[in-house]
């Protein structure tokens, strides 16, 4: 029998879902690979969402139109509060939302709450969703050897880094498959030489709608060596259970414990240099003045409203910061 499949509109605890026998779908991944991710804005936008709302909201609607769900997890806090409405439109449609809440002072308790909720929901047990965490740790360990052979190794691009690791959010849906591609890729990365040393990068926000940004970084002799949210998504830490899990994930709660972590990666992968991307019409765009306050690196903040290839004009302030960066003492 085919599994129900489960969309939801930023990293939760996805264990519960696979415990449940769900097939879970991150939106933004189904959006952000669709071939025709810019006409799936134009289809939000032609059904009435405002030129002026965050494309990433635009996208994860038209996803969801598309995707054939059964349910969808709703993250109405810890994320864009856009999706509070995109959920009432997505209800009003004839789709069962599901809200699930990360407290923004990491209160342990209330966290213990919402995971507990959400175990009933979909009924499931705790055991049951520990027993799954323990097999997706075994996934996780292999995404963090990953990241490793990024800034340590330095046989992978930040593009190939950024896609295993976002990835992880909901493991394609089946992590023994998703688990069999990451074996290949390590397999196959042993044969490759090092990279030349050159400038060495890190993005920070959220993973960009722009396209080529990687790339382009690469074809001036820079590379980016840390994606911080999509590290996030891929669970880095060691821990015993969910609640301990989802407390040491920074990107629901306080800017100021990204903050933190950003600056110990700063110091371990010896970063020259930090690329902020943030998305139009997010209110993240405000956190940058506390990044350039409390980084000691030189930040470089892009933009990016709807899926698009690199513009000239962004090719160019990318161009200027690494010639600045190389041009330091």
């Amino acid at each position: 029998m085919k599994k129900k499949r489960v969309g939801f509109t930023t990293t939760i605890p996805v264990e519960v879902l696979f415990a449940a026998g769900y097939f879970p779908v991150d939106l933004n991944n189904i959006f952000i690979e669709d071939p025709q991710a810019p006409r799936r804005v134009e289809d939000a936008e032609a059904v009435g969402f405002p030129r002026n709302t965050c494309g990433w909201i635009k996208g994860i609607y038209a996803a969801a139109k598309r995707q054939q769900l059964s349910e969808m997890v709703a993250v109405t806090q810890g994320d864009c509060s856009n999706t509070h409405a995109l959920m009432e439109v997505l209800e009003e449609e004839g789709l069962p939302i599901f809200p699930f809440a990360f407290p923004y002072d990491r209160d342990a308790d209330l966290l213990r709450l919402q995971i507990d909720k959400m175990i009933s929901h979909f009924d499931t047990t705790d055991a049951e969703a520990l027993c799954v965490k323990e097999r997706l740790d075994g996934i996780r360990a292999k995404v963090a050897t990953v990241d490793r052979e990024t800034w340590e190794g330095n046989r992978i691009t930040g593009l190939e880094n950024h896609l295993h690791q976002v990835c992880a959010s909901d493991f394609r849906g089946d992590p023994d498959v998703y688990e069999r591609e990451l074996d290949r890729f390590l397999q196959h990365i042993q044969e490759r030489r090092p990279f030349a040393h050159g400038m060495r990068l890190g993005f920070v926000g959220v993973p960009p709608i722009t396209s080529g940004i990687y790339e382009f970084v690469e074809e001036l002799g820079a590379r980016v060596v840390f994606n911080e949210i999509q590290r996030q998504f891929a669970m880095p830490h060691e821990t015993a259970d969910l609640i301990s899990q989802y407390l040491c994930y920074t990107y629901p709660y306080s800017v100021h414990g990204r903050i933190k972590d950003i600056q110990a990666e700063i110091g371990r992968r010896e970063i020259d240099g930090i690329i902020h991307y943030v998305q139009a019409f997010c209110f993240r765009q405000i956190e940058d003045i506390l990044l350039r306050k409390k980084l000691n690196v030189p930040i470089l903040t892009l933009e990016g409203d709807k899926p698009s290839p690199l513009d000239q004009r962004t090719r160019i302030r990318i161009e200027a910061f690494v010639e600045m960066l190389q041009g330091r003492p």
